[in-house]
């Protein structure tokens, strides 16, 4: 059976201002790699209502799940929980388990529970909460997708809280070769291997170091022994 699928949408105006650097993708990718699911597209859309409905009903029906990143806290721009909400065309509420866990930290803490705090309560109908251990505001699960904080510290604790949750695949390996010679030298043999190996997939990652050109050539699959034979006739051609 083939490996799940996934996307990436990383919500939020302050990663494509250049204000802030989103490492959670990265964070996901590995995970994600590693539970035997294939991260197959990112997407990085602005705090607009409209530009998160598209972005989530279009990759919700190509991928097996889509992971959100940003835009559930409680200040006016955080509108992600909204935007899910319409995406699915359900309605949206300060859910009352979520309330009493906030209502809980809070008091703990000796902190108010304001309104702006509740907005972090308010969940699509029928949506199935992701445990946040680190700062308790919940993430959520509606359909395929599973929408998490922005905080990469939180974000990482939620996909920890989720993946257990999801069936994956064989786990998906890599080896790799470094090849001191450009792209252009290798791209011919290299696209040949390809072709006889057509289960694997193959990529070359060029490199510049102390002036000299290089390129690393990747093979990825979930088959060992197939990623064995591929990386022995690989070390071959460029011997």
């Amino acid at each position: 059976m083939a490996n799940p699928t996934a996307a990436m949408l990383v919500i939020g105006d302050e990663i494509l201002s250049g204000r802030t650097r989103d490492s959670n993708t990265n964070f996901l990718a590995g995970e994600l790699t590693r539970h035997g699911i294939r991260l197959m597209e990112a997407r990085v859309v602005s705090d607009e209502m409209e530009a998160i409905i598209a972005a989530v009903r279009a990759l919700s029906t190509r991928f097996d799940h889509v992971f959100t990143s940003g835009g559930i806290g409680p200040t006016h721009d955080d509108i992600t929980a909204d935007a899910i909400a319409a995406a699915f065309e359900t309605p949206i509420t300060h859910r009352a388990d979520a309330m009493a866990l906030l209502q809980a930290h809070y008091d703990r803490s000796g902190m108010e529970f304001n309104a702006a705090r509740q907005r972090m309560a308010r969940i699509p109908d029928g949506a199935i909460l992701i445990d946040n251990p680190i700062s308790t505001a919940p993430g959520f699960c509606i359909g395929n997708v599973h929408v998490m904080a922005g905080v990469p510290r939180v974000f990482e604790a939620m996909v920890a809280s989720v993946l257990p949750t999801l069936t994956g695949g064989d786990p998906l390996l890599s080896q790799s070769l470094r090849v001191d010679r450009g792209e252009g030298d290798v791209a011919t043999p290299f696209a040949a291997l390809a072709a006889e190996f057509p289960d694997l997939t193959m990529g070359s990652y060029p490199f510049n170091q102390n002036g000299a050109f290089g390129t690393n050539l990747v093979v990825r699959g979930t088959d060992p022994a197939r990623i064995d034979a591929a990386m022995v006739r690989l070390a071959g051609l460029f011997a």
